[in-house]
């Protein structure tokens, strides 16, 4: 994990500021890094970072039926994303096959990227 980011983390609270040698380095220990691996593990399954500070509450208090709500819910998001993942990927093969056949003078791929919103 970038250090930037674990800043960024430390920042708004999602994983506690470590303590630091007398030169000023952070010394992380085992909790610290199983916690920041965590997050890392969470941002890749798409969780936002308020549902991974939720999960992180709910992992503190060992509240099993919250963290299966909390799922169910982010699966429905993800749901409504491979939809729209689709769509978006007809599009593009469509437009594809558009600017790969050569019958037109400019290729309808540029034209979509510069039109406006």
């Amino acid at each position: 994990m970038n250090i930037e980011t674990i800043r960024y983390y430390e920042r708004i609270g999602l994983v506690p500021k470590p303590p630091r040698s007398s030169g000023g380095r952070r010394l992380y220990g085992p909790e610290d890094v199983k916690r920041l691996a965590f997050v890392r593990r969470s941002r890749e399954l798409g969780f936002s970072l308020d549902e991974i500070r939720t999960l992180l509450a709910l992992a503190d208090r060992g509240s099993r039926a919250e963290v299966h709500g909390l799922t169910m819910r982010h699966i429905e998001d993800v749901r409504r994303k491979i939809v729209d993942l689709k769509k978006l990927e007809g599009v593009l093969v469509a437009l594809a096959k558009e600017c790969h056949s050569g019958r037109q003078r400019l290729c309808p791929i540029i034209d979509v990227l510069f039109a406006e919103p």
